[in-house]
């Protein structure tokens, strides 16, 4: 069966995260009734009378509110297709907030998770005393950020660490190490972008990290607070969880991460 590897765009705002979820509406429930629709998955789909459903597989599940410039999923079909009258008719089916970048064809070996090398996200912070209708998906903070003293305190994040007070503790999954290639904010005009690049991330981990970070400017902090938070492996001693709405997965890379100014 040949296998196709996705590039899907979303605003997650409408969603309950990514991954399916019964009786809510995800990202993944969408893109799974499109491609049912498509191919006719439902419906008998060779001559010995067998049926089959499109099963796909995203790199990683992004929560409730976030968003997505490049999550890549994979799927498998019964038949070759012709990828830009697919992709066409695809778009054509998906929800206006929900849309696939770019499709190919790909080796059986491939696995949109499982062979990722890393995962790319960004959040974004508007540093300003009132609110614009131009905004958009971002956070509004009205107190004054210290650019240089949050990236001093992103600085510990880099390398491989146990990332345990930066995890829900609602999470299932055990898991508990990353590696944090890169974790830095850059500023223009009164926008803030934080970007961190890691092999994997927690349940909650960047929102976390993010609300750390304004929990340490907010309360004059030293910028070393954030390393004695990453050592204490508590998630109590962490900042607040905060909004999903200034979050993006904007890459995931499959091959070794090398950073580009």
């Amino acid at each position: 069966m040949p296998k196709y590897s996705i590039i899907v765009e979303y605003i997650g705002t409408n969603y309950s995260g990514s991954q399916v979820q019964p009786g809510e509406k995800t990202i993944q429930s969408e893109l799974d009734k499109a491609l049912c629709t498509l191919t006719r998955s439902t419906v008998k789909s060779d001559d010995s009378g067998s049926s089959y459903k499109v099963k796909t597989i995203f790199s990683g599940r992004t929560d409730a509110g976030v968003h997505s410039k490049g999550q890549v999923v994979h799927f498998e079909l019964k038949k070759p297709i012709v990828a830009s009258r697919f992709l066409n008719s695809l778009n054509g089916l998906l929800p206006d907030d929900i849309s696939v970048k770019s499709i190919q064809e790909v080796e059986d070996s491939f696995h949109a998770q499982i062979s990722a090398k890393y995962r790319r996200y960004q959040y974004k912070i508007v540093n300003r005393k009132q609110r614009s209708v131009w905004d958009g998906h971002s956070l509004l903070v009205r107190e004054p950020l210290d650019i240089e003293r949050m990236n001093k305190a992103l600085s510990y994040l880099i390398g491989v660490h146990d990332f345990t007070s930066f995890k829900s503790m609602r999470a299932t999954n055990p898991a508990k190490d990353c590696i944090v290639y890169k974790a830095f904010c850059s500023k223009k005009d009164d926008e803030i972008i934080f970007e961190i690049v890691a092999n994997r991330f927690l349940y909650n981990m960047v929102r976390t990290i993010v609300g750390t970070l304004l929990l340490i400017e907010h309360n004059k902090f030293e910028p070393e607070f954030m390393k004695e938070v990453l050592d204490a492996k508590d998630r109590t001693k962490a900042g607040p969880t905060i909004s999903p709405d200034g979050l993006t997965l904007m890459e995931v890379g499959y091959d070794d991460y090398k950073e580009t100014k």
